[in-house]
């Protein structure tokens, strides 16, 4: 799948070092898949959710949250945001 934007990754692990194996695991996990579908998805990444129109995933062992569009017909995810498990319980994210 093609991945939209991986500077959001980028600025996560800046932050977060500790984050980038983690993270890397992720991106080279989807970028090798063409996911049809979210019951595709949960094959790889069980821990998964939809929360409305977005998908949440939950990397590094519960420790950080990528929020993503994905578009599977056009086989893109957008990232919307990388947060660590306590941003993502402030709950801007769905602002």
């Amino acid at each position: 799948m093609h991945i939209i934007t991986r500077k959001r990754l980028n600025d996560f692990v800046e932050a977060h070092p500790e984050a980038r194996s983690a993270l890397r695991h992720w991106y080279v996990q989807v970028k090798q898949r063409d996911f049809q579908n979210f019951a595709e998805l949960r094959e790889v990444f069980p821990a998964a959710d939809q929360v409305g129109k977005l998908t949440v995933f939950n990397v590094g062992g519960n420790k950080v949250r990528l929020i993503a569009a994905i578009h599977y017909n056009r086989g893109k995810v957008y990232i919307r945001a990388v947060l660590t498990h306590a941003e993502y319980d402030e709950d801007n994210w769905r602002e």
